[in-house]
């Protein structure tokens, strides 16, 4: 069963659990790694959180707190809530992106949960076929690795 298909009474909330796919050599092998996309964070929607909830999310492996707080928990808003949207837009688990480099050797994002986001774009390391990205979620800044499918040229 999914994370994010897990309701029962005690816990009648929706948990979004956000994740990437990344090509990793290990040994000189190549394999998918599935890895999360807010390290340490569960999101889940719900009116509010009951104390039995409360305890059962924080039983969750992986979970590290609540936002803005353990003791003060808020609704993410503004532009932390449409990031996730975004990202969600693509599914729980997030794929590469198709890119291209035009003249200038700037990143184009043709499709893909990239496409929108090409600001938050730090570092891109077309060997590994990753695009590093500074995402903001709860006062925290982290850099993220996304997968990128990069073609010849841009299309004319």
């Amino acid at each position: 069963m999914a994370l994010a298909e897990k309701h029962n009474a005690a816990l009648p909330l929706k948990i979004l659990f956000p994740r990437r796919m990344l090509r990793v050599r290990r040994r000189g092998k190549f394999r998918q790694v599935m890895a999360p996309l807010f390290p340490g964070y569960l999101f889940f929607s719900g009116d509010r959180v009951t104390p039995e909830a409360y305890w059962n999310i924080r039983r969750v492996p992986g979970f590290f707190r609540f936002l803005k707080s353990n003791h003060d928990i808020q609704p993410l808003g503004g532009t932390e809530r449409e990031l996730l949207a975004h990202f969600l837009s693509f599914g729980e688990v997030i794929k590469k992106s198709t890119v291209t480099f035009d003249e200038n050797a700037r990143i184009q994002i043709l499709e893909g949960p990239l496409k929108g986001l090409e600001g938050r774009i730090v570092k891109v390391d077309k060997r590994k076929g990753r695009a590093k990205i500074r995402l903001d979620m709860g006062g925290d800044v982290s850099l993220v690795d996304l997968g990128i499918e990069i073609l010849a040229r841009a299309p004319e």
